[in-house]
């Protein structure tokens, strides 16, 4: 799956939303199969937009600490190129679950101090891409930054390879790229009009800016 840069696009839930990113040019286009957030995706429906891909992107199916039987359905019914696991996932469950699936799995992490850096050294090697995002809230009902960034400065010497996300929206995609030399990026509310609604200027201004920032160097 890795390519010398990647820009994913996650949460993509229409098939005119999905159109704009892989239009775009995103390497990686992700649905939401978790019922708490608002771009949750029933696994007929993501299905259905994995088909629309084909080859032109890879997908990725977004779960939160989703047991076996439902990682097994999700599989077999969205054929998707890869997990992200989102949850509480121990290393030695995102190791079950890839060797289990026999498919990428991308483990997000979130950062909000050295010691949430620390504590994703186990996951190297365990899976196949990590993803920084910033650490929720306390009280939030769903992981993820929501919308929020971090200290980028934390990742120097984090485990590689990585993507990053949390708070990424056109207007800092660039100045992140050029600071963290990620891996690739991660986006989901930050090309969004509105919770769950995509909107195509967003996305395409995202995806330049990335690729502008990562081909300067």
């Amino acid at each position: 799956m890795m390519s010398p840069f990647l820009v994913k696009i996650c949460g993509l839930s229409t098939p005119e939303s999905l159109e704009w990113a892989l239009s775009a040019g995103a390497d990686l286009v992700g649905f939401v199969h978790f019922p708490k957030s608002p771009r949750h995706l029933p696994a007929e429906s993501a299905a259905a937009l994995a088909r629309q891909v084909g080859t032109r992107a890879k997908t990725v199916v977004l779960t939160v600490d989703a047991e076996d039987g439902l990682l097994d359905h999700l599989v077999t019914t969205i054929a998707p190129d890869a997990i992200q696991l989102h949850g509480r996932e121990t290393p030695e469950r995102v190791a079950e679950v890839r060797r289990r699936l026999g498919l990428t799995v991308i483990k997000a992490l979130g950062i909000g101090s050295a010691e949430d850096v620390a504590s994703a050294r186990p996951y190297a090697g365990t899976a196949d891409l990590l993803l920084y995002d910033a650490k929720p809230p306390k009280g939030a009902t769903r992981p993820g930054g929501l919308g929020v960034t971090f200290d980028w400065s934390l990742l120097a010497g984090a485990p590689t390879p990585f993507l990053l996300s949390g708070g990424l929206d056109p207007t800092n995609v660039d100045e992140a790229v050029r600071r963290v030399r990620p891996s690739g990026v991660d986006v989901s509310s930050g090309v969004e009009s509105a919770p769950g609604q995509k909107s195509e200027a967003r996305i395409r201004a995202f995806v330049a800016a990335a690729r502008a920032a990562n081909e300067e160097g």
